[in-house]
């Protein structure tokens, strides 16, 4: 295919470290396969290349005039890093957890990837105290930078601060990442150098936040209408792009243990409001984050965590998994709680295909095998999407004939079959001739595709490639070589 280098010039670049470099070549010269070499050589880097529209290490004076403007001094110390997804000069927390996990490895040996990391956590964190329920927001006032307008006419309860927020969809897998973001960065360098005031802070407020949203639309004991903490309507012609009853999203009941997700991870908006994948990664990093602190001597905050962490696991297992008349035992993509249910998967991270990945199951529980037996066949998932040129799970975001590179990704990671894994990787390159991964391929016409730069599809791709030559190198490097472990 010949694929284009794609990567900017050195001088051009937002952020550089000598330890990326290093990964591209060792990987790069060993590939067999030019073509997927060739868009790792793209990939891996592009969050770091193109994405950090500001970062500081922290250890600068901050300018007396931004001083004066902060009522709270506590605010925006120490590193910072604000990471956009790319195309659209805003950060989502989802996508800028995601944008940097292939470097969390190189953390414990380069103190810039560190303090890059370190600055993303504590950047987040600010954002999670300012307003817990959105998912995107604007450069951090001590950058400089301007706000930017995302040109809808929404109105949310509890109401953001423009110059704060992009965008304020209420998605649980949000703070989840939050959450992942810290414990990755633990589980890589055993540093605790996140764990502040702010960041404690932070952590206290997704924890209420989680407490609001576990309110069931009606009291159990009363019936009475229990007005949900945060709500939604957005002036659109796209029914996924607001929520239904006036902004509040369709009843769910009492004693589940899970927590509503107004929208799911790709802005769309949640028919049931128990989302599945959601949950299970939330339950997962709780659990994650209350061992660090637990380690860390804080036990009365590592319990609590551990407990609630416990609890939605246990909702998840009781209310998500269903009995499908083909597949068996699966877990449903939605519930209610009442026994309604959504019976599908999205390419959007976290998934139903990507459970493994986030550590809720292991890859060869009973439940998820059936579970991706029946989301990767049309005849189990409406939006698995096959066509003349393409195929892979898409969803509703970009529509029915578009399917999504990182489903392909995460089917490979989440695959022992070597065909499966290269078949993944085959379909992925095709779909790929300007040497970066798109976030919707069309099906019938490979050449047709949504955005050109997505940073967060191209960190999954390295992502799999990384997973790939620890795991499996013979798949990229050949028969009888080594494994390849970053960092």
């Amino acid at each position: 295919m010949k694929l284009p280098y794609q990567r900017p010039a050195p001088q051009c670049r937002t952020f550089q470290s000598p330890l990326v470099e290093e990964v591209i070549t060792d990987i790069t010269t060993k590939m067999r396969d030019k073509d997927l070499a060739r868009i790792f050589e793209n990939a891996f880097p592009n969050t770091v290349d193109t994405t950090v529209r500001w970062h500081t290490d922290g250890t600068g004076k901050r300018s007396q005039q931004a001083l004066m403007n902060w009522r709270d001094q506590s605010k925006w110390q120490g590193a910072q890093s604000f990471i956009v997804t790319g195309d659209i000069d805003a950060e989502w927390l989802r996508d800028s957890t995601n944008q940097l996990r292939q470097y969390q490895p190189l953390a414990k040996k380069d103190k810039k990837i560190f303090n890059l990391i370190l600055g993303a956590i504590n950047t987040q964190a600010e954002f999670v105290i300012e307003s817990p329920y959105c998912n995107a927001f604007q450069p951090p006032p001590p950058s400089g930078l301007s706000p930017v307008n995302n040109n809808q006419d929404d109105e949310v309860h509890p109401a953001p601060e423009p110059s704060v927020v992009f965008e304020c969809k209420y998605e649980l897998d949000s703070l989840a990442h939050f959450l992942s973001l810290s414990n990755q960065f633990y589980a890589q360098t055993e540093s605790t150098t996140f764990i502040n005031a702010r960041w404690l802070k932070a952590l206290d407020v997704l924890l209420r936040t989680l407490d609001e949203q576990e309110t069931p639309t009606f009291d159990p004991k009363t019936s009475s209408l229990n007005k949900n903490k945060y709500t939604f309507k957005r002036k659109t012609q796209a029914g996924t792009e607001t929520l239904t009853l006036n902004g509040n999203g369709n009843p769910l009941n009492s004693g589940t243990g899970l927590i509503r997700s107004a929208f799911r991870p790709s802005d769309d908006a949640t028919t049931l409001g128990f989302f599945i994948p959601a949950n299970a990664m939330i339950a997962a990093e709780l659990k994650k984050t209350a061992a660090i602190l637990r380690k860390n001597s804080d036990g009365v905050r590592s319990d609590k965590l551990q407990a609630r962490g416990e609890r939605i696991e246990a909702g998840v297992w009781e209310y998500g998994v269903v009995t499908h008349k083909k597949y068996g035992q699966v877990f449903a993509y939605e519930v209610d709680g009442y026994g309604s249910q959504i019976i599908m998967d999205d390419a959007n991270l976290p998934s139903l295909l990507a459970l493994p990945l986030m550590g809720f199951v292991d890859k060869d529980d009973k439940v998820y095998q059936n579970t991706r037996k029946m989301i990767l066949e049309k005849g189990g998932n409406p939006y698995y999407l096959k066509g003349k040129e393409f195929r892979g799970i898409g969803g509703p975001h970009i529509g029915l004939q578009n399917a999504w590179p990182m489903s392909l990704l995460v089917q490979a990671m989440t695959s022992d079959d070597d065909d499966e894994i290269l078949d993944a990787l085959e379909l992925v390159k095709q779909a790929s001739p300007l040497g970066l991964i798109h976030e919707s391929i069309n099906v019938n016409r490979v050449k047709e595709y949504s955005r050109s730069w997505f940073a967060w599809a191209n960190s999954v791709f390295a992502q799999t490639i990384l997973d790939l030559a620890g795991r499996k190198p013979q798949l990229l490097f050949g028969e009888g070589t080594s494994p390849y472990t970053i960092g």
